[in-house]
């Protein structure tokens, strides 16, 4: 009874910490308190988030999203992939005040693809953006994620390598569970004029 009344605790705080911050509680939170257990769960997030939001600050929203999106392309989550594919084009549609070339459900298609087709169609999505020096923190995110030899060897590597922990615990546990896709982990995700703008805009697209 203590166990399952923690767990219930753990998740509604993590779902509460999204609601927060993004708008909503997300589906993903629940199953990374069954699979790593409430106290542990806490711990990791309490780990985990402020050195994500550090990157967040540092590389700003566009960045960010992408190398998360890339991260989560090279282990095929479709949880994460669309999630953060929906961060990314609203994050840029909010900076740029046009749309992102590849639209989220057609980055989605990528997850089906061998890792170097994937990393030439988004690197080249991102450079058709203008975004050409993410396009370079994208390349060396691909390469950090399909390596066995992770190791960081500057300062960008560092944020990078954090990453690509992070989500490969978060990548697994979003596969295993079989959850469907969320909505976006961004404070923009409160956004509602600018989520109807992006809609209307990739439905003219279409």
């Amino acid at each position: 009874m203590a166990t399952s009344a923690l767990r219930r605790g753990a998740t509604a705080m993590l779902e509460g910490l999204g609601s927060r911050r993004w708008g909503y509680p997300p589906r993903l939170m629940a199953p990374v308190v069954e699979q790593l257990g409430p106290i542990r769960a806490l711990g990791w997030f309490a780990w985990n988030m402020p050195r994500y939001e550090r990157t967040l600050k540092s590389l700003g929203a566009v960045r960010t999203h992408l190398l998360c999106l890339a991260i989560s392309l090279v282990n095929s989550c479709e949880y994460c992939t669309y999630s953060y594919a929906y961060a990314l084009e609203l994050a840029y549609l909010h900076e740029h005040g046009r749309l992102f070339p590849l639209g989220e459900r057609t980055i989605g298609t990528l997850r089906g693809l061998p890792p170097a087709a994937a990393r030439h169609c988004l690197i080249d999505a991102t450079q058709r953006a203008g975004l050409h020096v993410d396009a370079r923190w994208l390349d060396r995110t691909f390469a950090m994620a399909l390596s066995d030899d992770r190791r960081p060897t500057d300062a960008d590597d560092v944020r990078i390598a954090h990453l690509v922990r992070m989500f490969g615990r978060l990548n697994t546990i979003a596969i295993a569970s079989g959850i469907a896709p969320d909505e976006a982990p961004t404070p923009l995700n409160k956004n509602h004029a600018l989520k109807r703008r992006y809609a209307q805009l990739r439905g003219a697209a279409g």
